[in-house]
C-alpha cells in the first residue's frame, strides 16, 4: 500500500470502494479497487473476489485491449484485497445519460463499436461478461470507452455456467432460466438491451419505470420488444437480431461471434482498424478538471458496525496466498511511459542545448568561408558499420567534411573527385529515406549513406551535394582541356586529367586539414581551390 498515494473516492461496490491513486515511484495515475476481507467473509464472496482477479489477469495479459479496464497489479494487506486498474476519470455512460440525455443513432454507434471490440477480446479468451449495462461502461478523459468491473465474468472454456447472475433488465432469457447452460450468447442479448437504453433512456423490458424485478424478468422471458418507428431500418434490424430469445437466431450466436455483429448493415462504413486505434472522434468529451462521478458525500461509506463481529483467521488469509500479481507487460509499459519518457526528455533538452551551442560555433567559424551548407547528418559507411553515426557535416565546393563531437579528432574528408555518382533519388535503407554516394573503384568501401529526420533538410543536402559534385566535375573537365592544349595531344591530355585530379586531391587534402585545424578559417588560395 505504501507504493501508492491514495486520493479521493470515486465509487463504491458490494465489497468495497474505488479510489484514484498515484504510483509513488513513477507518478502514473491508476484506480485502486479495495475489497474489504471482512465484508467478503460476511457475504461469503471469497470465490467471487478470487474469480475477479483471475478474469482480470486473463484480459490484461498478452495483446492489450483498449476497450476493457485492465489490471496492472494485485496485492493484499491484512484486511484488504487491492486491484490496481486503468484510471477512467470521464464518468460512466449511465451518469452521462442522466446529465446529457439520450443519445442519437450516430453517437450510439460510436459507443457500440468500441464495446463490440471489448466483448470480442473477452470472448476470444472464453470469458462471458454477464453484466453489460451503461453503468459499467466508463469513459476516459478523451471520451473513449472501456468495459469495467469483471466481478461477474466467467470462464466457459471447460464448463458452461448456468447461474442466474447480472442486472435485471439486461439478463438474457437463458441466464434467467435456472439450470440452463450458456456462453457468450448472453452478452449479445445484454448488448442489445444496453443500446436500447442509450437511445430511449430505459431497458426495453422495464416499461413505465417499474422496479419490480420479477415483472422485469417475466417481460424478458415473454415479451416481444416493439421498436419505435423513429429508429432507422438498419437499427431496428440490429436490435431485433440482438434481442432474439432463441439463441440460434440471435445475432452474434450463429457461429461468427463479433464478426457477425460487425458485418451488420447498421455498421456499414465503419473501419474497424480505425475503431481499434481510437481514431474516430468521440461524441462526448468529459469536462476537463472535473470529477465526472457522484460527489464523495453521495457515494458514502460502509457502516463499520456491519463487520464488527467478523474475525479473520489464518485460514481466511491462506485463501489469498496466491492473490498478489504483476502483469509484466503493463509494468513495462508504465515504466516506458513515465520513467523512460522523463529521462529521455531531459536528455533531449541537454542534447538540443549542446547542438545549438555547437551550431552557433560552426556558424561563426564559417561566416567568411566558402562553406555551402552545414548541419547534423547521420552516416552509415564502412565494412564493419552496424549503426548510424551522427556527424556534423560541412559541405565545400571540393569536399564534404564529417566532424565528430570531439574537437581533437580530425574530420572524415570526402573529396568530390573521389565520387563516381550521387544518386538523384532517395534510397530506402534501414527504414530511412537516404542519400547514396557511390565512390570510384577502390576508394573507401564503395558507398556512403547519409540521412536526417527533416525531409526538407534532407532534400536541401541532396541538391547541394549533387550541385557541388557537378560543378567540381565541370571544373576538372575544363582544367583537363587546358592541360591538353599545353601538352598538345589527346593522350597527354588524358594524363593531364589524371595528374590534375591527383594534385587537386592532394592540395584539397592539405587545404582541408589546414582549414579544420584552424577552426574553419580559410585563405584566398583555399577558397579558389
Amino acid at each position: 500500500m505504501n507504493d501508492f498515494s491514495v486520493h479521493r473516492i470515486i465509487g463504491r461496490g458490494g465489497f468495497g470502494e474505488v479510489y484514484g491513486c498515484r504510483k509513488a515511484d513513477t507518478g502514473k495515475m491508476y484506480a485502486m479497487k479495495c475489497l474489504d476481507k471482512k465484508r467478503i467473509k460476511m457475504k461469503q464472496g471469497e470465490t467471487l473476489a478470487l474469480n475477479e482477479r483471475t478474469m482480470l489477469s486473463l484480459v490484461s495479459t498478452g495483446v492489450d485491449c483498449p476497450f476493457i479496464v485492465c489490471m496492472t497489479y494485485a496485492f493484499h494487506t491484512p484486511d484488504k484485497l487491492c486491484f490496481i486498474l486503468d484510471l477512467m476519470n470521464g464518468g460512466d455512460l449511465h451518469y452521462h445519460l442522466s446529465q446529457h440525455g439520450v443519445f442519437n443513432e450516430s453517437d450510439m454507434k460510436f459507443y457500440a463499436a468500441e464495446v463490440i471490440l471489448g466483448l470480442e477480446h473477452m470472448h476470444k479468451r472464453f470469458i462471458v461478461y454477464r453484466d453489460l449495462k451503461p453503468a459499467n461502461i466508463l469513459l476516459d478523459e478523451n471520451g473513449h470507452v472501456r468495459i469495467s468491473d469483471l466481478g461477474l465474468a466467467c470462464d466457459f472454456s471447460k464448463k458452461k455456467p448456468h447461474a442466474s447472475v447480472g442486472t435485471h433488465g439486461y439478463m438474457a432469457p437463458e441466464v434467467l432460466s435456472k439450470g440452463t447452460p450458456y456462453d457468450s450468447s448472453a452478452d449479445w442479448f445484454s448488448f442489445g438491451c444496453m443500446l436500447y437504453k442509450l437511445l430511449k433512456g430505459h431497458s426495453p423490458f422495464r416499461q413505465h419505470k417499474t422496479k419490480d424485478k420479477h415483472e422485469i424478468d417475466r417481460m424478458t422471458l415473454t415479451m416481444n420488444v416493439e421498436l419505435p418507428e423513429s429508429f432507422s431500418k438498419e437499427l431496428r434490424d440490429l436490435l431485433e437480431g440482438l434481442l432474439q430469445r432463441d439463441i440460434d437466431k440471435r445475432l452474434g450466436c450463429k457461429g461468427g461471434g463479433a464478426d457477425e455483429v460487425k458485418a451488420h448493415p447498421f455498421f456499414t462504413g465503419i473501419d474497424w482498424n480505425q475503431v481499434y486505434y481510437q481514431k474516430y472522434t468521440p461524441p462526448l468529451i468529459p469536462p476537463r478538471g472535473e470529477v465526472n462521478a457522484a460527489d464523495a458525500f453521495d457515494i458514502g461509506s460502509f457502516d463499520e458496525e456491519d463487520t464488527k463481529g467478523i474475525k479473520l483467521t489464518e485460514q481466511d488469509q491462506e485463501l489469498y496466498k496466491y492473490f498478489p500479481l504483476t502483469i509484466s507487460e503493463r509494468w513495462q509499459q508504465e515504466v516506458a511511459e513515465t520513467v523512460f519518457e522523463t529521462v529521455n526528455l531531459e536528455a533531449d533538452r541537454v542534447e538540443q542545448k549542446r547542438k545549438a551551442k555547437q551550431k552557433q560555433r560552426f556558424d561563426a567559424d564559417e561566416k567568411d568561408s566558402d562553406c555551402i551548407l552545414h548541419g547534423y547528418l547521420k552516416k552509415y559507411s564502412g565494412s564493419f558499420a552496424s549503426v548510424w553515426q551522427t556527424r556534423y557535416a560541412k559541405l565545400y565546393p571540393n569536399r564534404l567534411e564529417l566532424h565528430t563531437e570531439s574537437s581533437s579528432t580530425k574530420p572524415d574528408l570526402v573529396f568530390m573527385d573521389q565520387i563516381e555518382e550521387i544518386a538523384p533519388d532517395y534510397i530506402q535503407f534501414k527504414n530511412e529515406q537516404c542519400i547514396q554516394i557511390k565512390f570510384r573503384d577502390g576508394i573507401r568501401d564503395g558507398r556512403l549513406i547519409l540521412t536526417m529526420a527533416d525531409e526538407i533538410g534532407l532534400k536541401e543536402w541532396s541538391l547541394s551535394l549533387r550541385g557541388a559534385h557537378k560543378e567540381s566535375q565541370e571544373l576538372l573537365g575544363s582544367m583537363a582541356k587546358k592541360a591538353g592544349k599545353i601538352y598538345g595531344t589527346e593522350r597527354d591530355a588524358s594524363k593531364a586529367n589524371v595528374l590534375i585530379s591527383s594534385s587537386t586531391t592532394s592540395y584539397s587534402n592539405a587545404s582541408a586539414t589546414t582549414n579544420a585545424a584552424s577552426g574553419g578559417q580559410r585563405n584566398a588560395n583555399g577558397s579558389s581551390n
